[in-house]
């Protein structure tokens, strides 16, 4: 979008002259910040949770699974929610989810009680991410933009990855100063900022998004049948992971008889909520998803299994593994913003899976002795990693993903990233199965350099990044070569990024 071009859409009221305002995107953030946060805050309160309440401290591993698995199965669905029913909706519908699970898990008795809190925590976060994506096309396409907002990517690069790693230590704090209820209660605080900036700041819903008609016609567009056996069959496939290597046959078993009846329903459908036939056309957006799988399963092996070897083989504390690994969060988050406000694809990508295979290495020779210098310098490593991936294929997503179905597109996104996540844990679970020590930690290294080899040729050997384009220190990026295979994205709207386009974005 060039400059003049911005001016030809100024009006009066502000958005189209500067649509990207501080006031637009602030909520968006803060939004996205929470389930990262989420994520990570309850590592360091599960041991004074199963000390109060009276449980082994196995059992409290639910409190971390729960999240994860609302989160995988709800943010596709929030994102197919916000196409159909408009995104602010969604969006604040999801924030005061976050704050009743709040309140249920800072007033909650039970292991039970918290578990239910974890969930609604996980499906309210949800919404964020794919609702302000929604927001972000939509607001560019209403200005007139035909390069993706590269400053305001970055923005929600930094809420959605970067701050994950600030969750252990503020959970280190929070828990040492005022007790682990306040894992939880300090959604209270957070979500009531939140809802006050979207009431006051986000756009309206259009027209034809609060015109949905009756709950018939609303579970016919979402395709309510589609999300239930997305949701069951992936239920399923979460809990099978997260069994192994013990082999959860039930859970399988499931999976089986739900993904196949789901599967054929979806592929007989016009309209799908997920588009299993677009997904197979759309090689990009295929391999996008899966480069963010492969690439997160490093960064959080790294973030928990690193954590779990440094207080258990090392001889860290709870609060001091959380400090060391909080400059990995703050590289990641350095770099995201510049990056993206680059619009840059290939150059990213390949960084993340060479700094991914570096620090693999780097793994792979730390030992109980090691000063902590060398594992804040691992963990640097893997925050370039961290920042790479999440520019590089957040903005692949924006440009693969049809603009209708930018919403369920984002939330297949981070379902992948969890994909990733679970998968990390139970690799820790394997490798650390005796005990977090160093053999274990030897072992995890040579599957990341592995899970870094695949991300590598993932990127290297796909010729629609790197087809035509080069990204240059100019600040373009590399042109993707088929209009095809970036789903409804027009020719115009590829990686080229000129400098006039940036300066247009008017970016926070």
């Amino acid at each position: 979008m060039r400059s003049d071009h911005v001016q030809a859409h100024s009006t009066a009221d502000g958005p189209a002259r500067r649509p990207f305002a501080w006031t637009f995107t602030t909520p968006l953030y803060v939004g996205a910040a929470l389930n990262p946060i989420n994520s990570s805050i309850i590592a360091t309160a599960l041991v004074p949770i199963a000390a109060e309440l009276r449980v082994p401290v196995g059992s409290t591993a639910v409190l971390v699974s729960s999240l994860y698995l609302a989160s995988a199965v709800a943010q596709p669905t929030a994102g197919k929610l916000a196409e159909v029913l408009g995104p602010r909706r969604v969006f604040l519908s999801g924030i005061v989810l976050v704050l009743l699970g709040g309140l249920a898990g800072g007033l909650g008795r039970d292991l039970a009680a918290l578990t239910v809190a974890r969930v609604l925590i996980g499906v309210g976060t949800s919404a964020a991410f794919p609702c302000a994506m929604v927001m972000i096309r939509r607001r560019a396409e209403e200005a007139g933009m035909d390069a993706p907002p590269g400053g305001v990517l970055g923005g929600l690069a930094i809420a959605g990855m970067a701050t994950a790693a600030v969750g252990p230590p503020i959970g280190g704090l929070l828990v040492g100063a005022a007790g682990w209820r306040w894992a939880f209660l300090i959604n209270i605080p957070v979500t009531v900022i939140a809802m006050a900036m979207a009431l006051r700041q986000l756009p309206g819903d259009p027209a034809h998004d609060r015109e949905h008609g009756g709950f018939r016609a609303v579970a016919e567009r979402i395709d309510l049948i589609g999300i239930v056996g997305f949701a069951g069959s992936m239920t399923a496939l979460v809990v099978f992971l997260m069994s192994l290597p013990r082999i959860e046959w039930i859970a399988l078993a499931v999976f089986v008889l739900t993904a196949g009846p789901t599967i054929a329903w979806e592929l007989r459908r016009s309209a799908p909520f997920f588009d299993f036939r677009g997904l197979a056309a759309n090689g990009a957006l295929a391999r996008t998803y899966l480069r963010q799988a492969l690439t997160l399963l490093g960064v959080y092996s790294v973030m928990y299994g690193m954590t779990q070897w440094m207080e258990a083989a090392h001889g860290f504390s709870t609060v001091g593994a959380g400090l060391l690994l909080l400059p990995m969060g703050a590289v990641s988050a350095l770099l995201s913003r510049p990056l993206a406000s680059r619009n840059l694809v290939r150059g990213p990508l390949i960084a993340s899976a060479v700094t991914m295979l570096l620090g693999s290495a780097g793994i792979m020779l730390l030992t109980s002795h090691s000063p902590a210098i060398a594992i804040v310098l691992v963990s640097l490593v893997f925050g370039v990693t961290s920042a790479t991936t999440t520019v590089g294929n957040q903005t692949a997503l924006y440009l693969a993903a049809p603009p209708e179905g930018i919403g369920t597109a984002s939330g297949l996104f981070r379902t992948f990233g969890y994909l990733g996540t679970i998968t990390s844990a139970v690799i820790g679970g394997i490798v650390f199965r005796d005990g977090a020590s160093d053999h274990g930690l030897h072992t995890l290294g040579v599957v990341l350099v592995a899970a870094g080899l695949a991300v590598l040729l993932l990127t290297v050997l796909d010729r629609r990044l790197m087809g035509r384009g080069t990204d240059r220190g100019t600040g373009t990026a590399d042109t993707v070569d088929s209009t095809e295979d970036l789903g409804a994205v027009p020719r115009e709207a590829t990686l080229e990024t000129p400098r006039e386009n940036r300066a247009g974005e008017n970016p926070v």
